[in-house]
């Protein structure tokens, strides 16, 4: 079973100069000891790579002639960038191209330029993740279909390093199709069989351990939209870099059995970017839609309820009042309702702070929930005024509902901080009357039944005459 989409954590990045700051000594020694370990062992696989001659390696597959070059530092930066962020993985990758470019002899102005052929894939595959929050444990077919298709992406733009280089080492143009096919695939490859099971295994221990660790993470604004047009453009560029530079290359060889091979290999590929882009588009409606229906939830709430409380705030309580009562004159049944409002309430604000006075207001509030129906109706009408609207509830069922709720607030203890205490509230109950001619005149009636509690002496219910005349 895979996380609802709304659990899955956005891309967040480990921030170096937090963890050099906030961080214990053993969270430094470990991250940046290990880090700078990585860095040495990505430089050495990468010279490694010139020296066994691991570029542009012929497979024969069905028939056709494929091209890869086997990368090992690719997988270390690659799982540092996904887990831990983008400069994690591009220094040491960074570093690695361009050891190994100097090496084999290319100018260093070159070798410079040359190294940002895998940071600029990287960074491809991190505005994918910061547009569109997606698993990076790559459990569920979403998540890795992602992944891969992000892969491809990633793979095409670094890629343009094979350029630098079969120019650089003076290569004639039937050379550089195998160098840049092999670049793109090989990289494409081990990303996809080397480093998703790796970031499989891997992410789920490591995501917790940013969870908890949060005050480490580099400060991040919100801007998908930013993100989820960076991510298209992204795409729509790869796949057009991708078919120019195949066919290009493949046409320089002159070479009929060749065009071939790359016209097929070409076909599938673009069959599998059609399918990608699908599932992109998907993907993107699917998160537009639901950033649509997240904001539009959040505006309902934001105009219908009580911030403090969580309850209805007066607007949308008297338009519930008016559908109500409404409702009660068409079907002729009864209904109830039972105004509230907390006894001294400003010797609770002079006394224990407005704090507090806000934390009785919240607890009122979850007591009133705890026993009212699914069906009922409550409101803050007014500063430490409250309503409550019973459908289907008769005199009797009103009286000992509000009997109940008063009982229940008095009896429990209010806590903020430090402090406890306790309160009482005062209780109007007032029945529709069909021959009324707006719930005004139904609110009102329970207005003045709270009056009278008050004046009564407080922590009291009241009936408002009709109610009292019912019950007799």
């Amino acid at each position: 079973m895979s996380k609802p989409d709304a659990e899955v954590q956005p891309y967040r990045e480990l921030s170096p100069l937090r963890l050099w700051r906030c961080g214990t000594r053993r969270q430094q020694a470990c991250l940046f000891g290990g880090w700078l370990a990585l860095l040495v062992l990505c430089v050495g696989l990468g010279v490694g790579m010139v020296i066994w001659r691991w570029s542009g390696i012929p497979f024969e597959f069905g028939g056709v002639a494929v091209y890869l070059t086997i990368y090992p530092p690719l997988w270390i930066c690659l799982l540092l960038t996904l887990t831990l962020g983008w400069w994690w993985g591009s220094i040491p990758a960074y570093c690695a191209t361009v050891s190994l470019a100097l090496y084999a002899g290319m100018p260093w102005s070159w070798a410079l330029l040359f190294g940002l052929a895998n940071p600029l894939g990287f960074a491809v595959m991190v505005i994918g993740y910061e547009a569109i929050a997606m698993r990076r444990d790559l459990r569920g077919l979403n998540a890795l279909l992602f992944y891969v298709q992000q892969s491809f992406v990633a793979s095409v733009f670094s890629s343009s390093g094979a350029l630098i280089w079969s120019y650089t080492n003076d290569y004639d143009r039937t050379a550089l199709l195998p160098v840049w096919q092999g670049w793109w695939l090989g990289a494409f490859l081990q990303s996809v069989f080397i480093v998703g099971p790796l970031m499989a295994m891997l992410w789920p221990r490591t995501e917790r351990w940013l969870a908890d660790h949060a005050h480490l993470m580099r400060d991040t604004q919100t801007r998908s939209r930013v993100s989820l047009l960076g991510l298209l453009g992204s795409i729509t560029l790869g796949v057009v870099v991708y078919g120019y530079a195949t066919f290009s290359l493949a046409e320089a060889q002159l070479n009929p059995e060749a065009l071939r091979q790359t016209m097929w290999i070409f076909y599938w590929v673009f069959v599998a970017i059609v399918l990608f882009m699908a599932f992109f588009g998907y993907q993107l409606f699917m998160h537009w839609q639901k950033s649509q229906n997240i904001l539009l939830d959040a505006l309902q709430k934001l105009a219908t309820t009580d911030a403090l409380t969580g309850l209805l705030n007066r607007r949308e309580a008297d338009r519930r009042l008016a559908a109500e009562w409404e409702r009660t004159r068409r079907s002729g049944h009864s209904t109830a309702m039972v105004l509230l409002d907390i006894d001294h309430f400003k010797q609770i604000n002079d006394r224990y702070g407005h704090l507090a006075g806000d934390a009785a207001l919240r607890h009122l509030a979850g007591v009133m929930k705890s026993v009212m129906r699914k069906v009922d109706l409550g409101a803050r009408y007014g500063g430490e005024e409250f309503l409550i609207v019973l459908p289907e509830t008769g005199v009797r069922g009103a009286h000992a509902f509000a009997e109940r709720l008063r009982q229940e607030v008095a009896e429990a203890k209010v806590v903020h901080e430090q402090l406890s205490f306790q309160m009482q509230v005062s209780l109007g109950v007032a029945i529709v009357r069909p021959e009324e001619v707006s719930y005004e005149r139904w609110f009102s009636r329970a207005d003045q039944a709270l009056y009278r509690a008050k004046e009564g002496g407080r922590n009291r219910t009241e009936l408002d005459q009709t109610a009292v005349e019912k019950l007799a």
